[in-house]
């Protein structure tokens, strides 16, 4: 198993070759718990066909899309992930980012020169709480989202992350990435975004910073030990008082990996998300993460090189360190989507309950 040392230029999804980022959002500046807008989606594009699978932990998910995604099934590859708010009705935006794609000519080829199908699979959070019940994303959000997409994009209370819910807390979008350089395969990167709106808890208790602070890289949150009286005021904070959450990704990586390999990428971005929020993979929770290989970085898994046996997959050892590897983007990302995250609603966030232990300078939400 190899370790990642450093992120990406970006320290983002973006950073692995191949995949593009877009939000689109709704948020009125006096939106409340009950009235206006607050409320957005999130398109994961990936132009060039990305091969792909899926990982449902949560009691109470809300899909699109999913079953295509079992490796024993036929399509191998998707255009784009949509992750959305809006709960189930947030799903009506994949119509959209299908439309932006058929526009591309992205998607299935299906005989006629205009003939595609864009395949999207998509999740939602419930957040339909946060200002007015109907007020949420359809298929121009998602049209809109993708029309956004490219290399640059926010993180924290922007697009799916808009009226998301942290816990006590404000939740959000947040993005990290990771470089590797294996035997035999060469240079590859990992990278993840999610949507944080658990019910479970993002921070220590005892201490106040993010239960996935220790998997920093180079300094990237730029957290201190808060003030003891506002640890204390922070474990006052009122509970979320819904029974719908969730948490939703994408893992990506330009490396080689069949359907399969995706599969178990997507197992370990699971990790990432229990190891940043406790309790999770709750029956109040959707948590649910995609996986996705561009295999447009490094080389074909090479036996020879690995040592792996004949009984095994070609690529079981870039499998294991891309699995390790992606389960602490999800849990960096899960951190930066805390502490980027700003009030919406009046719901507080990190910045506002525990300031003493967020450097302004540092803490980001662009990459």
């Amino acid at each position: 198993m190899t370790a990642a040392t450093r992120h990406g230029p970006r320290n983002a999804i973006t950073d692995v070759s191949g995949v593009l980022v877009g939000h689109h959002h709704r948020l009125d500046s006096d939106a409340a718990l009950g009235s206006g807008w607050a409320t957005g989606c999130t398109v994961v594009l990936v132009p060039g066909g990305g091969v792909a699978s899926v990982d449902v932990r949560g009691g109470g998910p809300g899909t699109r899309e999913t079953d295509l995604l079992d490796p024993s099934h036929t399509v191998q590859q998707i255009d784009a992930v949509l992750l959305t708010g809006g709960s189930a009705y947030g799903l009506a935006a994949a119509d959209g980012v299908m439309r932006r794609l058929e526009e591309q000519g992205l998607g299935i080829p299906m005989g006629g020169p205009e003939a595609v199908v864009p395949i999207v699979p998509a999740a939602v959070i419930f957040d339909l709480p946060v200002g007015g019940w109907r007020e949420r994303p359809d298929a121009g959000f998602g049209y809109r989202a993708a029309q956004q997409a490219g290399e640059l994009f926010d993180s924290g209370s922007v697009g799916a992350g808009v009226g998301a819910r942290a816990g006590s807390l404000k939740g959000g979008v947040g993005t990290a990435s990771a470089l590797l350089d294996l035997p035999g395969v060469g240079a590859v990167t990992v990278g993840a975004l999610v949507v944080a709106n658990p019910v479970g808890s993002v921070f220590d208790p005892a201490t106040g910073l993010p239960w996935g602070a220790s998997a920093e890289l180079d300094g990237e949150f730029g957290l201190r030990p808060p003030d003891p009286a506002e640890v204390a005021a922070a474990n006052g904070t009122p509970a979320k008082g819904t029974v719908l959450n969730t948490t939703i990704g994408v893992v990506a990586t330009d490396a080689v990996l069949t359907k399969a390999g995706c599969k178990r990428l997507a197992v370990a971005g699971q990790d990432g998300l229990a190891r940043a929020v406790r309790p999770a993979h709750s029956p109040l929770d959707g948590d649910t993460i995609f996986a996705v290989a561009t295999g447009t970085g490094g080389s074909a898994p090479d036996r020879t090189v690995s040592g792996v046996p004949a009984a095994f997959p070609a690529e079981l050892a870039l499998l294991d360190a891309v699995c390790a590897t992606a389960a602490t983007c999800v849990e960096r990302a899960i951190v930066h989507a805390v502490l980027a995250a700003t009030s919406v609603a009046g719901i507080p966030a990190y910045r506002d309950v525990l300031p003493s232990a967020v450097d302004p300078v540092r803490s980001r939400g662009t990459q």
